[in-house]
C-alpha cells in the first residue's frame, strides 16, 4: 500500500481518501455530539424507564464501537506515522478507556469515557486552533504559575504573621498556619467571597487596618499576574491565526507560480467574452426582429388606405 499522508488534502490510497473525506469527518463530529448527549442522559439513570437506559446503553457502546473501528482504519492506513501527530495520540487514549471494563475496581475508569466528547476540540476547526493555541502557550503558564504561587507564598507568612495569633477560630482556622493562608489567599486571589468571608472577619478580630493588606495583594495577584494569563493567550492565538493566514498565502503564492490561477483566470475572461459575445448576437437579433414589426406594420398601414 502506498506511503500515507498526514495532512486532508492528499491521499494514497481508497482508504486514506474515505477516511479525509469531509462527509466523513463531518459524520464523525455529529456522533461525538449524539454520544455527549447520550452520557448526559445516562446521568438520569435513576429517574429513567430500564428500557430507556438499555436503549442509551446500547447506543454507546454502539458509538464507541465505531470510534474503535475509525481508529484501527487509521492505524492501518498510517500506521507508525500515526503516532507522530498528538491529535491521534489523544484520540486512541479517550478512544481506548471506553474499552475499559465497567465493574469493580475499573468504575472510576470506566466513567472517563465522557472525555470522548473532547474529540470535538479536533474536529471543530476553531475549538481545534485555540486547543493548539492554549497549548503553546504553556511554557508561559508555567513561568506565571510560579510568580503566582511566589507572591502567594510571601503573602501567606505575612499574613500568618499578621493574623494567625488570635483566640478567634474561624480566623485561627484561615490563617493559623502557612497552607491555611496560603489556600485563603488564593481564595482572595480569585476574589470569590473575599470581603465578607475573610476581609471583614479578620477586621472584627482587632485588624482594622487588614484592608491595606488584602488589597494591595489583590492589585498584585489578581489585577496584574492573573491578568497576564489572558495577555498570553490573546498572543498565541494572534501568533496562531498569523500562521493560519501565512499559510493560505503560501497556497496562493504556490498557486500562482504553478499557473493554475491565471488559468482559472483566463477561463473566466474567456467565458466573459463569449458571454458578452452572445449577448452582442442577440442584440442584433432582436434589432433585426424590430425592423421586421417595423416593416409589416407599415404595410398594414398602406393597406388600411
Amino acid at each position: 500500500m502506498p506511503r500515507a499522508t498526514l495532512d486532508n488534502e492528499t491521499s494514497n490510497s481508497a482508504i486514506e481518501a474515505f477516511l479525509e473525506r469531509p462527509a466523513v469527518r463531518s459524520g464523525i463530529t455529529a456522533l461525538i455530539i449524539f454520544n455527549a448527549i447520550i452520557l448526559g442522559a445516562l446521568t438520569y439513570r435513576a429517574s429513567l424507564s430500564p428500557d430507556v437506559v438499555s436503549l442509551l446503553n446500547f447506543f454507546d457502546n454502539a458509538i464507541t464501537w465505531l470510534f474503535v473501528a475509525e481508529i484501527s482504519l487509521k492505524l492501518y492506513v498510517y500506521r507508525g506515522q500515526f503516532f507522530k501527530q498528538g491529535w491521534n495520540i489523544f484520540d486512541i487514549s479517550v478512544v481506548g478507556v471506553s474499552l475499559i471494563p465497567g465493574s469493580s475496581g475499573f468504575s472510576v475508569l470506566r466513567a472517563l469515557r465522557v472525555l470522548r466528547v473532547l474529540r470535538l476540540l479536533r474536529f471543530v476547526p476553531m475549538m481545534k486552533r485555540i486547543t493548539e493555541a492554549l497549548l503553546k502557550s504553556i511554557p508561559g503558564m508555567g513561568a506565571i504559575l510560579a510568580v503566582i504561587a511566589l507572591v502567594i507564598y510571601v503573602g501567606a507568612v505575612m499574613a500568618t504573621d499578621l493574623f494567625g495569633q488570635t483566640d478567634n477560630p474561624e480566623v485561627a482556622q484561615m490563617f493559623g498556619t502557612l497552607p491555611d493562608s496560603a489556600l485563603s489567599l488564593f481564595q482572595v486571589m480569585t476574589m470569590d467571597g473575599w470581603r465578607f468571608e475573610v476581609l471583614q472577619k479578620v477586621m472584627d478580630d482587632g485588624n482594622p487596618f487588614a484592608w491595606v493588606f488584602f488589597l494591595i495583594f489583590i492589585f498584585i495577584a489578581s489585577f496584574a499576574i492573573l491578568n497576564l494569563f489572558i495577555a498570553l493567550i490573546v498572543d498565541a492565538l494572534t501568533t496562531e491565526q498569523k500562521a493560519a493566514l501565512d499559510e493560505q498565502i503560501d497556497a496562493i503564492e504556490e498557486r500562482l507560480h504553478d499557473g493554475s490561477v491565471e488559468d482559472a483566470l483566463e477561463h473566466v475572461e474567456d467565458e466573459l467574452e463569449e458571454a458578452e459575445t452572445g449577448r452582442t448576437q442577440m442584440m442584433q437579433v432582436l434589432a433585426e426582429l424590430r425592423a421586421d414589426v417595423q416593416s409589416i406594420k407599415a404595410m398594414l398601414a398602406a393597406r388600411d388606405r
